[in-house]
């Protein structure tokens, strides 16, 4: 666990804000190209992508503050302090989405076509950001002995390396969604398709990796709030889906 990975005098570099900010810039550099080649303004992918970030992590800071609200109420200061980690990727993944819809409208840009563009660089700056969870020490998985099992300073027992776990599952997934990305003029397909597709294969991602984690608290029938919200999204993307292929094959 290295949460300051070095200092420049007064200056600490943290490791989760650097791969945060590593992980835009490879996401935001890549769709931009991905657009390009779909004849689609670059410039307007890059300014999508950096609203995105902003209102990602507004939405995940405000559903984990809310998942923590006992906490943050006695120390308000901390609320600020990103630094130490504590976003809710699906606060961030719904708020972001909100606003993707509302600045694609304004600048007449066809929604589903642009979510396709995106959605493998989201999975593949996600893989980058959970590098940096796994230095910071958060989102933290359960005891363990087995042979994945990893020591973190300061405990005497070792634990599933969750966050390398989603980092391996996100590149997966990327590496899915491109393929399906490569393919799509040359197999029948829908606007939409690979958005709809990472939202099917992340979702089931989360939920079942929320069995190793150890820092959310079990709501409902021994689930998280993360694998409810997960059964949501994964069911509404399969109803949409089967939607979108009956009206494709008609």
């Amino acid at each position: 666990m290295h949460p300051i990975l070095f200092e420049l005098g007064p200056c600490k570099i943290y490791s989760y804000g650097l791969m945060v900010a590593v992980a835009f810039i490879i996401g935001a550099y890549l769709a931009s190209l991905e657009a390009r080649r779909e004849h689609i303004d670059a410039d307007k992918i890059l300014n999508l992508c950096l609203g995105l970030v902003i209102s990602g992590i507004l939405g995940a800071r405000t559903l984990y503050i809310l998942q923590n609200l006992s906490f943050y109420l006695g120390r308000p200061q901390q609320i600020l302090l990103l630094h130490r980690g504590g976003l809710s990727f699906y606060g961030g993944f719904v708020c972001a989405t909100i606003f993707a819809i509302l600045f694609l409208r304004r600048q007449h840009l066809p929604i589903f076509k642009v979510l396709d563009i995106i959605s493998p660089y989201l999975a593949l700056a996600q893989a980058v950001g959970r590098i940096g969870c796994f230095l910071n020490g958060c989102c933290y998985g359960k005891t363990t002995d087995s042979f994945f099992a990893v020591y973190f300073p300061g405990e005497n027992f070792n634990r599933h390396p969750v966050q390398i776990y989603s980092s391996l599952g996100l590149l997966l997934i990327f590496a899915i969604l491109r393929i399906r990305q490569n393919k799509k003029e040359r197999t029948a397909s829908f606007s939409g398709q690979i958005f709809l597709l990472y939202c099917l294969l992340y979702s089931t991602l989360r939920f079942l990796l929320e069995f190793l984690r150890a820092d959310n608290l079990r709501i409902f029938a021994n689930l998280t709030v993360h694998q409810l919200i997960s059964i949501g999204i994964f069911v509404t993307a399969a109803i949409i889906w089967k939607s979108s292929l009956s009206r494709l094959t008609r």
